[in-house]
């Protein structure tokens, strides 16, 4: 039984949110990862920038003599968690602890930690954004920058030799033309060719601001897969709609990403800053760049040459790969089901695209070997 006056804290058999978010805090405290917080660790960090105006000299030796209840000279997990939710540490350290905490874990969403004592029950509500704890640096996300490059050099390449139309020497062996689709390497190489300067920057910034921050927190070859499954989409779609069309540009694969983190922040929707302010935002872009691109096509003064169908179906596939591969922090149910349903249908759809061009030969123009 507690005496009078002591605190306890109650500490679950199983890791609950709250667990997983102060051992990120005890490890961004643990700086040579021994699983313990040594006195110089702890003054370390408290006398770093943010705290060297506002603490006195003698605060570390209290904070430590309070903490360590077993005086090994270290805090473990549970005793640094008792620090934290101790009310002995109000006049010494809350408050600087309190900003220290919020300035390195971005919050949002209601996490309940109960701490029990012998007078009162309290609740502390604590908050996070787990998906963005997740962003990081290594491995450096380099997959979208050296697609990016590859299209820069073969961009340059065909403007060297008095071409930046799609007509240049590369531009020839990697359009697609529905006249070789028996070159079955232009379904996806097509991504390289860009008519014009406006084309290629549109979706060179596009890809790099919407692809890096993708792979910071999913990795490279879950991008790479969702990036060139919008492309094969794309493709594949517009020979099947229009069948007579060249296809330039990574647009498919540009609006994969889109998608995708469309995808990723339904799967991730708890664990997300603003989760709903960036699905409208991504939703309107893509519903005005898109019906921009049909009215242009249909109604416009001009003569346009947009492929919207490839935006469209690369989005599709953007969003089924991307709830099918990116990864999903914290899995429920019905995400189980959408999975298996993602999963199913993009399939199912690419299948069925493969066997129409492979079989449907009267619907596409004769071949040119």
């Amino acid at each position: 039984m507690p005496g009078q006056g002591e605190t306890t804290v109650s500490v679950p058999l199983t890791p609950t949110r709250s667990d997983l978010y102060w051992r990120r805090i005890f490890n961004k405290y643990d700086r040579d990862a021994d699983g313990k917080i040594s006195y110089a660790e702890l003054k370390e960090i408290i006398e770093s920038r943010e705290y060297e105006h506002d603490l006195p000299d003698n605060v570390v030796e209290k904070i430590m003599k309070l903490a360590d209840r077993d005086n090994s000279g270290y805090l473990d997990f549970n005793e640094f968690v008792e620090m934290m939710h101790n009310p002995d540490f109000k006049a010494v350290f809350g408050h600087f602890v309190a900003r220290y905490v919020h300035s390195i874990v971005p919050h949002r969403g209601p996490v309940d930690t109960t701490v029990v004592s012998t007078h009162s029950k309290t609740i502390f509500t604590y908050s996070d954004g787990t998906y963005e704890e997740e962003y990081s640096c290594w491995p450096p996300a380099i997959c979208m920058i050296l697609i990016s490059v590859v299209e820069i050099v073969m961009f340059c390449y065909d403007a060297a030799h008095g071409s930046t139309t799609a007509v240049g020497p590369l531009a020839k062996i990697f359009i697609y033309n529905p006249h070789k689709r028996h070159e079955a390497w232009r379904f996806i190489t097509y991504m390289f060719v860009h008519v014009g300067v406006v084309h290629l920057l549109v979706n060179l910034l596009v890809q790099l601001f919407l692809g890096v921050p993708l792979e910071m927190v999913h990795r490279w070859w879950r991008v790479t897969l969702v990036y060139l499954a919008g492309v094969a989409a794309g493709s594949l779609a517009t020979s099947l709609t229009d069948p007579r069309v060249h296809l330039a540009g990574a647009s498919g694969g540009v609006y994969a990403l889109i998608a995708a983190h469309i995808a990723t922040i339904i799967m991730n929707w708890a664990e997300m800053e603003f989760a709903i302010i960036q699905l409208l935002v991504f939703l309107l872009l893509a519903a005005v760049d898109i019906g921009t691109a049909v009215y242009d096509r249909y109604w416009g003064a001009g003569i346009t040459n947009i492929g919207y169908v490839a935006h469209l179906a690369g989005a599709v596939a953007g969003l089924l790969v991307g709830i099918g591969v990116l990864r999903n922090l914290e899995k429920r149910k019905w995400e189980k089901r959408l999975w298996w349903a993602a999963v199913i249908i993009y399939c199912s759809l690419m299948i069925a695209g493969i066997l129409a061009n492979v079989f449907w030969v009267d619907h596409f123009p004769e071949s040119k070997l």
